[in-house]
């Protein structure tokens, strides 16, 4: 048993060590816009900070999420670094505390983020001796700092108990997988994981994931964060998200406090449509998941800014819940042999404007339990050891290149979404990006709507613009005067990437940003209409831009969603730094004009940005 002056003497180290931390970490610039991060599961620190260095600081990557760094079991499996035994040593075998620490301010350096995974909920089941030379025992609950008193009485956690009424304390108080399970709501255990995560954040984490944070009372992750630095080294609000996978017992809004939640309907979802599974299609996409201003859909998502997204991760990939890249077991499905799905489902996610998205980068492996390899990521030069032991999926450029395309879209909405077949699908992020996607078998040829300025671009699946900026090293796209594009996009199962996206800091010559310009984007959008079956809605105004005062397809805005009253937008390139008077109508079974406005003209009136600028003319609700 621990007495109370072992445990006072337990914390006055701990402190010590949080000071020694905190004047470890240096200066560093600004970091790298946080649209997407990368979970390097399994990766060591020292290969950590390498890669930052060379590929993800500069292809602008906001950050990377790294597995959990504490003192752990050591079976040679993929999840024993899910098995803590103590919070008070950084030793495992990803590396020591001053190769973590190195590795976070190598990668400050390069301006990308550090977010660690962190396991709180339960200790290591068995007993033995775990990476830091520590041992431990779960008979007699003999763990180093912790004690009997400090766990939930001993039961485990049945199947049924995540979908049977009333068994959710169960799932909260019970052992999962026979892990036994800390007190989380005992002053001690939150004391001793405060410090912990208190440690990290001086050592300059950015960033927290609490794993199987279902297991834990909402309550006890709020009293814990609420005793935790919430501000990062570089000045930013600690980012946290949650393991809280749904069942039918959970309550996902309750832990909503404490920050954002592993969406695990999102890839659940993705796999869903992008392997055609109980019918469902692409072109689904946004009944299922909802649209910007409406997110929910019939899955029920969260909120977009609770969500933290990702087409697979390390549970996901083998217990056959995600699309997969890197598991080669036998008889299973690998989207990525004899398709290009998985590089289409992180393309999508990336370029669809729902959640923080977080790409998944591990290794390959041939059964459930493999660990990770031994083999550095690199040879002798330094160079990647791309798709041998090692995937380096945050390395195919087909992917890796739409990381700018979503920081360059960040903020604008979804319009022009257009369907070819249920598999084909293509949508605008307003005028700073497109993207078409097929994952149907038949090759599509379609001309398509975009707002994008005209000019040619590159397609950034395949290829970005020379170091001239004069051509695209592969294939481009260009844009008409009247913003329509035309393409041909192969179909899914060759060797090629079934994708296009283009984005403004991809145009040959430039003029994606300031300076002389000829357009602006402008963004309409209203909820609230009350449409019926048959009626849509449109923007008319004083200009043909805008139907000039006469609806037409021209100026018909995309619903986003279904209903009576979900929003409707489009947006239009306009002169700049323009006045105009416009407004919103539905016209099909019935036709009706908003009433008049309280301005001079009676009409709804703007002022077009200038060059450089864009503006978003949120209406808010129909007016009758």
């Amino acid at each position: 048993m621990i007495n109370s002056t072992q445990r006072s003497l337990m914390k006055s180290l701990c402190a010590a060590g949080l000071l020694s931390a905190l004047m470890a970490v240096p200066a560093h610039a600004a970091l790298n816009a946080p649209d997407t991060s990368v979970q390097m599961f399994r990766w060591k620190w020292n290969d950590i900070a390498k890669e930052c260095t060379n590929w993800l600081g500069p292809q602008g990557y906001g950050a990377v999420q790294v597995s959990p760094p504490t003192a752990a079991a050591s079976l040679g499996t993929w999840w024993d670094v899910y098995q803590p035994v103590n919070f008070n040593s950084l030793k495992s075998n990803m590396g020591t505390e001053a190769e973590f620490q190195a590795m976070v301010n190598t990668c400050h350096a390069a301006k990308v983020r550090i977010y660690a995974d962190v396991v709180v909920n339960h200790l290591a089941a068995g007993a033995g001796t775990a990476t830091d030379g520590s041992t431990w025992n779960s008979t007699s609950l003999t763990y180093p700092f912790f004690s009997g008193s400090d766990f939930h009485p001993a039961c485990d956690i049945a199947s049924g108990d995540y979908g049977s009424p009333g068994n959710r304390n169960n799932v909260m108080f019970c052992r999962l997988s026979g892990l036994p399970d800390l007190k989380t709501e005992g002053a001690y255990v939150q004391g001793q994981v405060k410090t912990y995560l208190n440690k990290l954040v001086a050592m300059g984490v950015d960033g927290l994931r609490f794993d199987a944070a279902k297991h834990m009372q909402p309550s006890d992750i709020q009293a814990i964060m609420s005793g935790v630095t919430q501000t990062t080294t570089s000045g930013e609000p600690l980012w946290v998200t949650q393991e809280v996978i749904p069942d039918s017992n959970v309550v996902r809004s309750s832990y909503f406090p404490s920050g954002t939640l592993n969406e695990f309907q999102y890839t659940y979802a993705i796999k869903a449509v992008f392997r055609n599974e109980n019918g469902a299609s692409l072109s689904q996409i946004r009944t299922i998941m909802g649209t910007p201003g409406n997110w929910g859909g019939t899955w029920g998502f969260v909120p977009s800014e609770k969500a933290t997204v990702f087409v697979n991760n390390w549970d996901t990939e083998r217990n056959g819940s995600s699309l997969v890249a890197s598991n080669y077991v036998s008889g299973g499905t690998n989207d990525t042999q004899g398709t290009k799905r998985y590089d289409l489902a992180n393309i999508f996610m990336l370029a669809w404007p729902y959640g923080a998205a977080q790409l998944h980068s591990g290794f390959r492996f041939t059964s459930y339990d493999q660990g990770p390899p031994s083999a550095s990521p690199f040879d002798a030069n330094g160079a990647p050891l791309i798709n041998q032991q090692w995937d380096f999926i945050h390395r195919w450029s087909d992917i890796s290149n739409m990381v700018a395309f979503r920081s360059v879209t960040s903020g604008q909405g979804v319009d022009n979404f257009t369907n070819g077949s249920g598999n084909q699908i293509a949508f605008g992020r307003g005028a700073k990006g497109y993207v078409a996607i097929n994952n149907d078998s038949a090759a599509w040829n379609a001309s398509l709507q975009t707002q994008l300025p005209a000019g040619t671009y590159c397609n950034v699946v395949h290829g970005l613009l020379n170091a001239a900026g004069t051509a695209c090293t592969s294939d481009s796209v260009t844009v008409g005067t009247n913003g329509v594009i035309s393409v041909s996009i192969p179909g899914n199962g060759g060797s090629v990437v079934p994708a296009v996206a283009l984005h403004i800091n991809q145009k040959v010559g430039g003029g994606g940003g300031g300076g002389t310009c000829t357009t602006v984007p402008v963004t309409f959008r209203v909820a609230n209409a009350n449409t019926v079956v048959g009626q849509n809605v449109y923007v008319v105004g004083n200009r043909a831009e805008l139907g000039n005062w006469v609806q037409g397809a021209s100026n018909q805005l995309t619903i986003e969603g279904s209903g009576a009253n979900v929003p409707w937008s489009r947006t239009f390139q306009l002169p700049p730094a323009t006045a105009i008077q416009y407004k919103f109508m539905k016209y099909g079974v019935s036709t009706v004009w908003e009433s008049n406005q309280s301005t001079a003209s009676g009409n709804r009136e703007a002022t077009t940005p200038a060059c450089g600028g864009s503006l978003t003319l949120d209406a808010g609700s129909f007016k009758f």
